[in-house]
C-alpha cells in the first residue's frame, strides 16, 4: 500500500491537479491511499474547485481518500455558527472562498458543502503514522488529544522533539522555503502553496515511518 499525504491546498486547484497527475503516474495501478491534511479553502482563487475535486476523488469506486479538517474549515464553521466571528474568517481568507462560490455570505454556501466540511475528521492513523492538520499536544497522550489542538496547535508542538508513539504527519505552519520539514518524530508538509511556494505530497510505504520521497507542484 502506498500512502500519499498532501499538504495545505488553500484554494490552489491548479497545484492540486498537478500533484494528482504525479500520484497517478507514480502509483501505476498499485493500491494507494490519499490523505489530505486540511485547509482546502481560503486565500487561494478556487476553494470551490478544490472541494469539488476532493469530493469527486472520495466518490470514485474503491477509492481510499481521507480528507482531514484544517483550522480554516474550522473558521468557516465558526463563522456560520456565530455571526460575530464572520469578520475574523473574512480577514483570514474567507472572502476568497465565498467569491469562489459567487456569494457574499456564509449562509448562502451550498448545504451539501457545509455538511461535507462538518463531517471531516480531525485525525487519521495507519499502522505507523498519525496524520493531523496542525499537530499534537506533547502534554497529552496521542489518544487523548483535543480537536482544538489537532487543528490549531503550533509552537507548543513544533518547539519540542516528542515521540507520540507514531510518526506525525502535519501541515498548518507554512514553510516559506518550499521544503518539507522532516524531523525524527514528525514531518511538516505545508510548503506554502498559496504564498508562492509549492504544494507537496509526501510518499509513504508500509514498513517504515517516514517518507520515501515527495512530489511538488511547480511554484
Amino acid at each position: 500500500m502506498l500512502t500519499y499525504a498532501v499538504g495545505d491546498i488553500h484554494g490552489c486547484r491548479d497545484h492540486l491537479a498537478d500533484i494528482l497527475r504525479q500520484i497517478e503516474t507514480h502509483a501505476a495501478g498499485r493500491p494507494r491511499r490519499l490523505v489530505f491534511i486540511g485547509d482546502y479553502i481560503d486565500r487561494g482563487p478556487d476553494s470551490a474547485g478544490v472541494i469539488a475535486t476532493l469530493r469527486r476523488l472520495q466518490a470514485e469506486p474503491g477509492a481510499e481518500v481521507v480528507c482531514l479538517m484544517g483550522n480554516h474549515e474550522d473558521l468557516m464553521l465558526r463563522a456560520l455558527a456565530r455571526p460575530d466571528f464572520l469578520d475574523n474568517w473574512l480577514f483570514n481568507g474567507g472572502d476568497t472562498m465565498l467569491a469562489s462560490y459567487g456569494i457574499s455570505a456564509p449562509e448562502d454556501l451550498p448545504p451539501d458543502v457545509v455538511a461535507w466540511v462538518r463531517s471531516l475528521p480531525t485525525s487519521f492513523e495507519d499502522e505507523r503514522r498519525c496524520f493531523v492538520h496542525a499537530g499534537l499536544n506533547p502534554q497529552l497522550d496521542r489518544l487523548s488529544q483535543r480537536d482544538h489542538d489537532r487543528l490549531w496547535i503550533r509552537d507548543q508542538f513544533l518547539g519540542v522533539e516528542h515521540d507520540f508513539g507514531k510518526f506525525v504527519v502535519h501541515g498548518h505552519t507554512p514553510r516559506q522555503d518550499g521544503v518539507p520539514d522532516l524531523r525524527r518524530f514528525r514531518l511538516n508538509i505545508d510548503t506554502a502553496a498559496v504564498y508562492g511556494g509549492r504544494l507537496t505530497a509526501a510518499i509513504f510505504e508500509d514498513g517504515q515511518d517516514g517518507p520515501i520521497g515527495y512530489f511538488h507542484s511547480p511554484r
